[in-house]
This record gives structure tokens, C-alpha cells and sequence, in this order.
């Protein structure tokens, strides 16, 4: 689940990136600054839940042994 959070992250941060670009003539410095901002909490929040969440559903132990009853 790390790689996915990478890759999550990563992708927001090119979303954020060409969100500023396109908008430079549309909106006014302050606007799109706010608008990259949300899109970067929203990566980092997103990342760190799917690396929390991804990496404790994995154990490196094997499952205890369990005895049948009869």
C-alpha cells in the first residue's frame, strides 16, 4: 500500500503543478495559491491515510497455530 500512496500523492502534486499553469491568467495570485493549497492537503491527508490504513492490515508474523476442540 505504500506504492499506492506514492503514487497518490505524486499525482496530486502533477494535478496541483498544471491547476497553477492553466489558471495564471484566470484567476488572481491569491485564488490559485488557495486552490493548490487545497489540492496539496488533500494529497497529504489522502497519502497518510492510505499508508496508515495499507501498512497495518499487513503483519510479517505468521498466524498463531490454533488447536481444534473435540
Amino acid at each position: 500500500m505504500e506504492i499506492a500512496a506514492i503514487v497518490f500523492v505524486t499525482f496530486l502534486i502533477v494535478v496541483a503543478a498544471i491547476t497553477f499553469f492553466v489558471l495564471k491568467k484566470a484567476l488572481k495570485m491569491a485564488f490559485r495559491a488557495a486552490i493548490v493549497a487545497l489540492i496539496l492537503i488533500i494529497a497529504i491527508v489522502g497519502g497518510a491515510s492510505l499508508w496508515w490504513f495499507g501498512a497495518s492490515g499487513i503483519s510479517d508474523k505468521p498466524p498463531a497455530n490454533t488447536k481444534k476442540s473435540r
